[in-house]
């Protein structure tokens, strides 16, 4: 069962940034008392490099981890519960390790991320939880090394690429500047597709249940509003130039039989002009002076 809507998107975010550099398990189970972590993950030995891509998270993942979204400031029976996972968990790793009489080191514990869109200084103090600036920005607060846990307060998390991927996750104006910083990511970025698909895919399973959206997904989707419309735009002005270039190519296989190499290299030139320029020099003009006209 997930806890809010924002729940099942922050899984699904988290998986897809995830899953190409290592085993992701949603909603696994941990023996103990029947528990949910909402993601576990275990980066794969070819992943470290490349996890560098997702900033503050592929740092964070870059060994082990259990990761606990939330949309609001959590309880402090909240992140009680979550320690309380963690705790099982190790349990199940060290009856593995006895169990294959290997060793389990202390540093080979994975580590609990609990993502709060917020944390009060009291939550923070309760747990005492303390920044370490020296290795980790602002917003990251770690409580004592034996515990293996951090809360990440995201709100506090400064505004840079590095922080962009975790960002995401928060709400109010937290995420909707993180929305416009995603919507302006250039198309060679290597996330950008993947977290523009997650969105429409979320977006859309969303809206087939209107009786069910909450109040949650309606802030979730206007704040990336911008990312919607933008991706929208491009994918109308993609079809509209695909179309464009299939006129071009058509009338100048109806004027000339064929389109050669050549020919075939004056259609982008074309294709900068207006449609009923193009159009009236394809019917008006030889093959000379069209290639006159548009030199390769």
């Amino acid at each position: 069962m997930t806890r809010q809507p924002h729940d099942q998107f922050a899984k699904q975010y988290l998986e897809e940034l995830l899953t190409p550099f290592g085993k992701v398990e949603v909603s696994r189970e941990i023996t103990d008392e029947v528990r949910q972590v909402d993601i576990l993950f275990s980066p794969s030995p070819s992943s470290q490099a490349k996890l560098e891509y997702l900033g503050l998270l592929g740092k964070m993942t870059a060994s082990s981890c259990l990761l606990e979204p939330f949309r609001n400031q959590p309880s402090r029976t909240e992140v009680r519960n979550c320690i309380l996972k963690l705790f099982s968990y190790f349990g199940e790793l060290q009856r593995k390790a006895k169990r294959e009489k290997t060793s389990l080191p202390e540093n080979n514990l994975p580590r609990l991320w609990i993502l709060a869109t917020s944390a009060s200084e009291t939550l923070l103090e309760s747990f005492g939880a303390k920044l370490e600036l020296q290795k980790w920005p602002q917003g990251v607060y770690f409580l004592h090394e034996s515990f293996r846990t951090a809360i990440v307060a995201i709100n506090e998390l400064p505004v840079s690429n590095e922080t962009l991927m975790c960002r995401v996750l928060g709400r109010g104006r937290v995420q909707q500047n993180a929305a416009r910083e995603v919507a302006a990511l250039t198309p060679e970025n290597p996330l950008r597709q993947n977290l523009i698909e997650l969105l429409f895919s979320w977006r859309i399973s969303v809206e087939r249940n209107q009786e069910d959206i909450t109040e949650d997904d309606q802030e979730i989707i206007m704040n990336f509003k911008e990312v919607y419309e933008r991706e929208r735009t491009n994918i109308l002005q993609q079809g509209l130039q695909q179309g464009q270039r299939q006129v071009v190519e058509n009338l100048l296989k109806v004027r000339f039989g064929s389109l050669d190499e050549e020919l075939f290299g004056i259609v982008e030139p074309m294709l900068q002009l207006p449609p009923e320029d193009y159009t009236r020099l394809c019917i008006e003009l030889s093959r000379e002076e069209l290639l006159a006209r548009f030199p390769r």
